[in-house]
């Protein structure tokens, strides 16, 4: 299918959802998507996004903005991943646990405001690497609207940009517990650590970029042609010192840059 035929299926597949609730994290997959079903169900189209230490303050921020500028009906609810032990241990199906927990907690919102569905915003580039949340997205039952109608993530961010979201070119972005090797223990102090040091990245300019934590060593990912820019004496001074100042013992630069799922590669090799 070409791309509008991609389109035509997804506003079909929402027209015959009926009512549907949007895990809408921000992201330009789960933004063009809500924006979609809004248009095609109007007040039947719900977001529900996850209030949670997992994800930076100025993300949040940013879905409830949408959601206040669309006038589309938005519920927030704080998410408890990190009170489950077996999560913060940081296990190879991390994702799944965290998924689990966070749809059931969207079903059961979806249930309480009298919706019938819940969906999600993952694109088939999605199933090119190590994903366990799709696991538990499949079997709690979850629509995945976006995957159904076949689009890509270029597509997605083709048809955003001709629908006016200014998301349409937004850095691709994964939860913060992804920042972390498995088996090495998550807590709230190393995840503030983590959005702090990524938060000075964004401010300095830099667009697409991760901070790997290993122990108390930081591994900054970025993409190719900005690796050069942290070499600068003013940035690279600027990066050591904040690092330094949120606790981090050492700071590094992986030479490769920025890709998204690198800490799978260590699960390959094992």
């Amino acid at each position: 299918m070409d791309i509008q035929e991609k389109y035509k299926a997804l506003c079909t597949r929402l027209s015959e959802l009926g009512s549907v609730a949007v895990a809408f994290s921000g992201g330009v997959d789960s933004t063009f998507l809500l924006d979609v079903a809004h248009e095609v169900l109007g007040e039947n189209a719900v977001a529900v996004t996850a209030d949670s230490c997992l994800i930076p303050r100025r993300e949040l921020k940013e879905a409830i903005d949408f959601c206040e500028k669309k006038h589309i009906k938005q519920i927030v609810f704080h998410s408890k991943e990190m009170e489950r032990e077996e999560f913060r241990g940081n296990p190879k199906n991390r994702c799944y646990l965290c998924k689990k927990e966070l749809f059931q907690k969207i079903l059961y919102i979806a249930k309480e405001n009298q919706i019938k569905y819940v969906s999600e915003g993952s694109n088939m580039d999605d199933l090119g690497d190590y994903r366990p949340g799709l696991q538990a997205i499949k079997e709690l039952g979850i629509e995945s609207p976006l995957r159904t109608a076949g689009f890509t993530k270029n597509e997605i961010r083709e048809l955003a940009k001709e629908r006016g979201l200014s998301v349409w070119n937004k850095p691709s972005f994964a939860c913060l517990a992804s920042r972390f090797v498995y088996g090495e223990t998550i807590s709230e102090e190393k995840l503030a650590m983590v959005e702090q040091a990524e938060q000075l990245l964004f401010e300095l300019g830099f667009r697409q970029f991760r901070v790997r934590m290993h122990g108390m060593l930081a591994r900054i990912e970025a993409l190719p042609e900005e690796l050069e820019r942290l070499t600068e004496p003013e940035v690279r001074e600027k990066v050591y010192t904040r690092f330094s100042e949120l606790g981090f013992t050492y700071v590094t630069l992986d030479l490769k840059g920025y890709r998204t799922g690198s800490m799978n590669e260590t699960l390959s090799k094992a």
